[in-house]
């Protein structure tokens, strides 16, 4: 785990938290998956991922799949697919430079609990993926739901609870996807897109 040295200890003796954010260390934080929290994350369709190229500069970005589509490998890994987007690969650009990752578990839908994982992170070709991977996709075959292009590993650092008490309770709609489409209107990509091709 993180020793939460400099910025965040200094701005807890001026805000005058460091009682109460040694308690949240105490308490919520571990370097492992409980049961409770692998629970979550076997059930989520949505993962919030954030990561940084070596100068620092930030990327964040979701991920979508099937529920449970990040994979427990065990209580210390993740890993999860990566479909095929726009080419640009900020997110796996920025992990070959810098392996440190966030991710965030929100669970919209029922709890309204999120889950922080923070972590250090590593990216496969389909036919370099570590032998723990392999055996759990021959094992259980999880369904994926287009190709998947490379598998991000994440060996778990930190995880813990982000409160449920800002996040809304949605209501989920039905909507036909199109994995892996480039079909612009499908993607909306001209949605911030002027005729000049910028807005």
């Amino acid at each position: 785990m993180s020793t939460k040295e400099s910025g965040e200890r200094q701005l807890q003796v001026e805000m005058r938290s460091s009682d109460r954010a040694q308690r949240f260390y105490d308490r919520q934080m571990h370097d492992f998956l409980t049961g409770s929290m692998i629970f979550l994350i076997r059930r989520q369709e949505i993962v919030f991922i954030a990561t940084a190229d070596l100068h620092g500069n930030c990327d964040c970005s979701p991920r979508f799949g099937n529920p449970g589509f990040v994979l427990v490998l065990d209580k210390k890994i993740l890993a999860y697919p990566e479909y095929r987007g726009n080419g640009v690969y900020a997110s796996l650009g920025n992990i070959l430079e810098n392996p440190h990752i966030g991710m965030v578990f929100v669970d919209f839908f029922d709890t309204t609990v999120g889950l922080h994982v923070n972590g250090q992170a590593h990216s496969y070709p389909i036919s370099k993926i570590p032998g723990k991977l392999k055996a759990h996709l021959e094992q259980f075959s999880p369904p994926c739901v287009t190709a998947v292009e490379r598998w991000v590993v994440v060996t778990i650092d930190e995880a813990y609870i982000h409160c449920s008490k800002h996040v809304p309770r949605l209501a989920k709609m039905d909507k036909s996807i199109q994995w892996g489409t480039d079909d612009p209107s499908a993607k909306s990509s001209d949605f911030f897109v002027g005729p000049s091709g910028k807005r």
